[in-house]
């Protein structure tokens, strides 16, 4: 049993090193809170791999993992230009202090991100296949821990960046990301003929032209609130000379 658990934990672990669910956890760990973000990837991840350990290869092969993938890019996209939307105000709005955030809406938001992201994922099917020869229980432990581990790392990488970014720009760069995922994901979905680093190039069009729009936009309100700044003591200076 320990070492089906050292096995699993092992080979989990190592195949989520780069992978995008990482990607996923510093994104949301520069946005939520760290344990509910650890929460949700640990209570999806959970679900997940007792699926893949309880029915093994023959839930896999019927998984439409097309719509899942689908869904999964639509939840993406949707997240990411919430996320811009939340966080493109006016620029004078960064100073103005934020309500304390609830903890039960971006559980939600994580453990379903994770659970799209993960049905079919490659380590949903390394878990049926470590499950066939090994115990199932040895198995959905270590392949629960490893991954958990392995995004556990991510988010203490977001926690360290988070501590040195403004909000806004965190908040920006963490829309821009989703929708990368979501781009990547229906690429892969729609043209699965593409492959991973075509799919990822082409897909990274959509946050660099969003992120071009976002820069644009922030410069021309700069600007604006610059000359309204320079109009504004023009007049007072007119004004207390006469």
């Amino acid at each position: 049993m320990i070492a089906t658990i050292l096995l699993s934990i092992g080979i989990v672990f190592l195949a989520e090193l780069g992978d995008k669910s990482q990607l996923m956890a510093l994104t949301f760990a520069l946005r939520y809170r760290w344990w509910v973000v650890l929460g949700g990837i640990a209570t999806a991840t959970a679900g997940v791999h007792l699926i893949s350990v309880a029915v093994g290869y023959f839930l896999g092969a019927a998984l439409p993992t097309r719509a899942i993938s689908l869904v999964a890019a639509l939840t993406f996209l949707a997240v990411g230009l919430w996320t811009l939307r939340e966080h493109l105000g006016a620029p004078d709005e960064d100073d103005e202090p934020r309500p304390p955030r609830s903890t039960a809406a971006p559980f939600l938001v994580v453990l379903s991100a994770f659970l799209l992201a993960e049905l079919g994922d490659r380590t949903m099917f390394a878990t049926a296949a470590l499950a066939t020869d090994n115990s199932w229980f040895g198995v959905w432990l270590g392949s629960t821990v490893g991954m958990v581990a392995a995004d556990a790392l991510a988010i203490a990488v977001g926690i360290a960046v988070g501590k040195h970014l403004p909000e806004r720009l965190i908040g920006i760069c963490s829309g821009l990301l989703f929708l990368y995922f979501g781009s990547t994901t229906l690429l892969g979905a729609a043209v699965p003929s593409l492959g991973m680093w075509a799919s990822a190039g082409i897909a990274a069009v959509v946050p660099v032209t969003v992120g071009a729009v976002v820069l644009m936009r922030r410069v021309r309100a700069a600007s604006v609130v610059a000359v309204e700044g320079v109009v504004a003591e023009s007049a007072d200076g007119q004004f207390s000379g006469r």
